[in-house]
């Protein structure tokens, strides 16, 4: 136990009365200092006694010293836990008014009654009494009351809900947040002990390092299902890397800088090795991912209620509950009017499934948010290799009509974030994870055509035999044995989900995402026709023309999904015109692509690249006919759009804006000058710029602005093999012509008609001249 600096009490070297208006003071001054007091119960009893009424402390600090006596080594520990139960009695109402209370307000509230249990040393007291088995000298360690353990860590929690502070100075003791770890090998303190590292990681300045927990991996074994899906709430938070929460730190510049001094693996990504080296543990992932209500044994209404209150700090969960029980409700009394029925059926019989269902939907939020970010990770193909092993797609398909689509859920038109702390109801979070695990999948993997059945890959072959092209050698490879089961794969029951959302459902953003990734990498015929047989084409359109969609977030994940759909697919380009069949729809169609490149840009890139490959099959007479009729490939052949096109999209970026979410304009804008290069047009497409800028009075702005983005485009593509190879797939273009063209772009050579300085007056050379300078 920490000792009094000195031998003598401050307040017993002269009047104690000297000290009774600045007890506080003191108490926090010594806190800071590390002078006077370690502790509050250090005062004298009667000081105590005396101030109690008038400072409104509630006896708390008289109940701290009761508490610290009892609590001595040898001592009764069942004293020191009566104590400790009226102490928490009187935590936890400050606890329950914060989580019960409209968030804004109850922060703006004070607790005094957890102010003053801290002030008088009770949070370090607490942590002493839970610690002090493992700092004992005694071979045999004393073994705790696992009641007494529990209420420690409940009063623990519940300072951390009323003052943040708490839970930062509890997060900067390493030693005890190790320590909480090995309390979750005890099943009866797990929840409590969880709920509090869970509060203390969101906090910790530094990431915890997994592989300091000792014994990890048979910790983790040793959990059942419902404790590892608790267990994955910690996780996410030893896994992601964390948000910087700064826009400028999102920008490509700031980022290729960090990772220049920091080359090593991140925490996150050690982190995430750690946990691919325990054994079974994506496994038993998969399983809780996609088990069934019914499934899920182990658990008592009781202890299920006890699991359930440390959900309520997201007073949505409640009401997600509630609301829940209202449709059963009403669902029975519907179904049978007759009074006995309701009457041997009441609605506290039908609460606890209801309650079960929540339950499971938010276990499956946490562990799919685990696998998402393990997929993403630097060990995505071991990941994939597992994922495929031990069977979760056909897993989530089978739980897809009964668990997690089962109803429509309104998701208030918002963008929910991405990360575990998204604010939304279990449901809608557990969709957007289940489409964010979809997307992730797909992307750029060979895996993806798991997401079929085998009817479904049997289709696949045949249009492939019909349009006498060789099937893709993913499909080929494909494990029959691993795909979906049922009538329908997983990829065809989200096309049908689709098509029912409301026009600015924030699911329509996670839906198209998760589609466009399965099409995304090397262009497959027979991918995009198997999605145009089931009239996603004509959706997209309805929703981009017709729907008065305004998300830009939505839009821009359909321009996006259009793109790959359309992307060298005369056939989709014929559909297109069939749809788009009068001048105001397609009108239309060129206002929304033109409301927003940094959304639409994926799509003319598409367009440019598909109207080249159509102008070299002119041997073809459907690519012929589909060129003479399709309004959207005669509108880009007319060299004066593609230039306008050209001008926008170098215009609203600039070396110190790029993210990763607008580079895409500058690699688009790159396509339509490798073309032009193609054709020998080059110099007519940069003199083209210079026109511009002189009529736009500001000579040199865009083609430095040019030149300075090249400038970083070979700075940042040429060490990505990943975006490098994307680049190349999504083009078709050798990445070697795409240096080419850039080396060519970037010549020094004033007299070279394809090089951007031969355009810049010499005046006016430069402008950002120390713009990429170390």
């Amino acid at each position: 136990m920490a000792t009094l600096v000195g031998s003598e009490s401050p307040c017993t070297r002269g009047n104690p009365r000297n000290c009774n208006g600045n007890i506080v003071t003191t108490l926090t001054a010594s806190k800071i200092s590390g002078q006077s007091y370690s502790r509050g119960t250090q005062l004298p009893a009667g000081l105590l006694l005396e101030r109690d009424k008038r400072a409104k402390w509630h006896g708390i600090p008289t109940l701290l010293q009761k508490l610290y006596e009892s609590s001595q080594p040898n001592s009764d520990l069942s004293h020191a836990h009566s104590f400790l139960k009226v102490l928490s009695s009187q935590i936890s109402m400050e606890a329950m008014t914060y989580v019960t209370e409209d968030r804004k307000t109850a922060q703006d509230s004070t607790f005094p009654n957890t102010y003053t249990f801290d002030l008088f040393g009770g949070v370090d007291l607490l942590v002493e009494i839970l610690m002090g088995p493992t700092l004992t000298m005694q071979k045999k360690k004393p073994k705790m009351n696992d009641d007494l353990v529990k209420d420690c860590l409940s009063v623990l929690y519940n300072c951390c809900i009323c003052m943040e502070g708490v839970t930062k100075s509890l997060a900067a003791r390493e030693d005890f947040v190790l320590f909480l770890f090995s309390l979750m090998t005890n099943k009866k303190t797990f929840l409590q002990t969880a709920t509090l590292i869970e509060d203390i990681l969101g906090v910790k300045k530094e990431m915890i390092q997994l592989d300091g927990i000792p014994n990890l991996s048979s910790l983790v074994q040793s959990f059942d299902q419902q404790q590892l899906a608790n267990f994955c709430r910690i996780l996410s938070a030893t896994i992601s890397e964390p948000d910087v929460g700064n826009d400028d730190k999102h920008t490509l510049l700031a980022k290729n800088a960090q990772q220049k001094r920091n080359s090593s693996p991140s925490r996150a990504e050690v982190n995430q090795v750690t946990l691919l080296n325990i054994p079974g543990f994506i496994e038993r992932l998969c399983k809780l991912a996609t088990r069934k209500v019914s499934e899920a044994t182990g658990t008592n209404f009781l202890q299920e209620l006890e699991e359930w209150y440390t959900w309520l700090d997201n007073a949505l969960v409640l009401d997600a509950l509630m609301q829940m029980a209202s449709e059963e409700a009403e669902q029975s009394s519907t179904e049978s009017s007759d009074e006995s029925s309701l009457t041997t059926s009441p609605l506290r019989h039908r609460l606890p499934q209801s309650m079960k269902i929540v339950h499971e939907i938010m276990y499956k939020v946490e562990v799919l948010y685990v696998l998402c970010v393990l997929l993403m990770g630097r060990q995505r193909n071991q990941v994939h290799k597992m994922l495929a092993e031990f069977r979760l797609i056909p897993g989530l398909n089978n739980l897809f009509d009964k668990l997690i689509w089962r109803k429509y859920t309104s998701s208030n038109h918002v963008v929910h974030g991405q990360n575990e702390n998204c604010d939304c109801s279990p449901e809608i979070s557990f969709k957007i994870q289940f489409l964010r695990l979809l997307q992730s999948f797909s992307d750029h993997h060979e895996n993806k055509y798991l997401l079929l059945n085998s009817q479904e890959l049997n289709e696949l072959s045949a249009i492939s035999m019909k349009a006498n092209i060789p099937e893709v050698e993913a499909l080929v490879n494909t494990d029959r044995s691993l795909v979906c089961d049922g009538k329908k794969g997983l990829l065809t029951r989200l096309l049908t989900v689709m098509k029912r959302e409301p026009p600015d459902s924030s699911f329509r953003f996670w839906q198209a995402r998760a589609v466009e990734s399965f099409l995304r990498g090397a262009t497959s015929y027979a991918d995009q026709i198997f999605l145009l047989k089931r009239g996603l084409l004509e959706h997209i359109l309805f929703c981009i023309i017709d729907s008065g969609c305004t998300s830009r977030d939505v839009l821009q994940s359909y321009f996006d999904l259009l793109g790959e759909l359309m992307k060298f697919n005369i056939d989709a380009f014929k559909r297109f015109n069939k749809y788009v069949n009068t001048p105001e729809k397609f009108q239309t169609f060129l206002t929304q692509i033109n409301s927003s490149l940094v959304d639409s840009n994926m799509l003319v890139r598409c367009i440019v690249l598909s109207l080249d490959r159509f102008e070299s099959q002119t041997e073809d007479v459907k690519v012929v006919e589909v060129l003479s009729e399709c309004c959207l490939l005669s509108y880009m052949a007319r060299v004066e759009n593609r230039l306008s096109f050209l001008f926008r999209l170098i215009n609203i970026i600039n070396v110190q804006t790029l993210t990763q979410e607008n580079v895409s304009c500058l690699n688009t804008s790159l396509v339509i000058l490798m073309l032009a290069r193609r054709k020998a047009k080059l110099p007519f497409y940069l003199n083209a710029l210079r026109e511009k800028e002189c009529a736009e009075k500001y000579p040199g702005c865009l083609l430095n602005n040019f030149h300075n983005l090249l400038r970083f485009w070979q700075r940042h593509y040429l060490n990505k093999d990943k975006d490098s190879t994307c680049l190349e797939n999504s083009s078709c273009i050798p990445f070697s012509y795409w240096k080419e063209t850039v080396s060519v772009l970037l010549g020094s050579d004033r007299t070279s008609l394809c090089a951007i300085a031969s355009y810049i007056d010499e005046p006016f050379m430069d402008l950002d001249r120390d713009l990429l300078e170390d």
